[in-house]
């Protein structure tokens, strides 16, 4: 009889487990989609008040240094200033010259900025919560950056929030080269699994034998653009050296990823302009 009670929890979470198994699709997805909407005002409120006990601190501050602190912004703002009008004209002459040349053009995306409220960082995935979703026009699959490069991609969208896969997680997969590389040769990246507190890492796979890395130096990592997720030439990380692979045919190498990962607070959904074609003949 006490044997009965104490393993009556774990009959229950058995019972629980194979009701969940045997009910259908449609049911799992609504259920999942109706959690995932009624988290995320929680995930918002609570973001909303670390900005409030921002704000009580910087309250408490010495005015000297809030004063110091502005004219720092006002320093920066004329330097991005400069560098945004400097940009301007660089993509003037670009557009020039592709015109000129009569180079293709690449799909176009919008630039949609989005505050972090929440991250999820375990062995199985990483992954961060932004604070747009379908009221913005965010969509499934969008790539995600920041100023240290790629941030990862959308992988789930509410009305309100988003969910975003990190590089760092094991099950975001893309192409990427080896700048320096001879023939900029695309090769495989992909998130690592790493243990809590730890630097985010990923693995590069499917390098040919026949690159070589400069001896003493770190190399960087971009995206090649391959696969029409991620614009060409967006920064991964950075790799020190290649080593053999097991099975002797390629070389694999550990890719150091951005630290600011970690500790980010601001990102940028591209979302592209024309949504992507389905061939002829495949249902819509």
């Amino acid at each position: 009889m006490k044997r009965l009670v104490l393993d009556k929890p774990f009959v229950t979470l058995a019972i629980c487990v194979a009701a969940w198994m045997l009910l259908p699709f449609a049911v799992k997805r609504a259920a999942r989609l109706a959690f995932f909407e009624f988290q995320a005002p929680i995930d918002i409120s609570a973001e909303a008040v670390r900005n409030l006990q921002d704000y009580w601190a910087l309250r408490s501050r010495n005015p000297n240094e809030l004063i110091e602190a502005g004219k720092e912004v006002a320093r920066l703002n004329a330097f991005y200033e400069t560098k945004i009008r400097e940009a301007k004209t660089l993509e003037a002459e670009v557009a020039s010259l592709e015109q000129l040349l009569r180079l293709p053009v690449f799909n176009e995306y919008r630039a949609e900025a989005a505050r972090v409220v929440r991250r999820d960082y375990n062995a199985w995935w990483q992954r961060i919560t932004i604070r747009k979703g379908r009221n913005y026009g965010i969509t499934v699959g969008a790539p995600v950056i920041f100023v240290g490069g790629v941030v990862g991609r959308v992988s789930e969208v509410g009305l309100y929030t988003s969910v975003v896969d990190l590089i760092s997680s094991p099950g975001v997969r893309l192409s990427a080269i080896i700048e320096g590389g001879g023939e900029r040769r695309p090769v495989s990246f992909q998130g690592r699994s790493s243990a809590a507190f730890s630097r985010a890492t990923g693995s590069l796979e499917f390098v040919p034998l026949d690159i070589y890395l400069p001896p003493g130096e770190t190399t960087r990592v971009v995206t090649s653009g391959l696969g029409g997720v991620f614009p060409p030439g967006l920064s991964l990380g950075v790799i020190a050296k290649l080593e053999p692979g097991g099975d002797g045919l390629f070389k694999s190498a550990e890719v150091s990823l951005d630290p600011r990962l970690a500790s980010i607070m601001e990102v940028t959904v591209l979302v592209p302009l024309m949504p992507p074609q389905l061939p002829k003949g495949a249902a819509k």
